[in-house]
């Protein structure tokens, strides 16, 4: 049997966090954080995550600020910014620069958030 991706979502809005849980948890492996300091936290519990979504606007830090701390300490993940907000140039820069892998606009597409995931495989 094929070991399940697991996927870590850092997001501060709970109906996210549930929605992301209930769509996703069926083909992978969710485990959920309500913020980075969470997620990092969630990042040092679960070595076996395969790849972190993030949210981009939340409090105590950004998804950016969250994924540039969790990149030092877990440099070979692959990380995901999810935004409502359209595209900013500091998106732009994380995905030039490699610290992203993938942007997504909420609401996500359920299909193309699940092939990014699937290709971690």
């Amino acid at each position: 049997m094929t070991k399940r991706i697991k996927v870590l979502y850092v997001d501060d809005d709970h109906i996210n966090l549930k929605l992301f849980d209930i769509v996703f948890s069926k083909k992978f492996d969710v485990v959920i954080a309500e913020n980075g300091v969470e997620g990092i936290k969630s990042l040092k519990n679960n070595t076996d995550i395969d790849i972190v979504i993030s949210d981009m606007k939340m409090p105590i830090m950004n998804g950016l600020e969250f994924i540039n701390k969790a990149k030092d300490m877990f440099p070979d993940k692959p990380f995901c910014i999810l935004t409502g907000f359209e595209i900013t140039n500091e998106i732009t820069d994380a995905l030039n620069t490699g610290l992203i892998v993938n942007y997504f606009k909420k609401p996500f597409n359920r299909i193309e958030l699940e092939s990014v995931i699937e290709k971690v495989r």
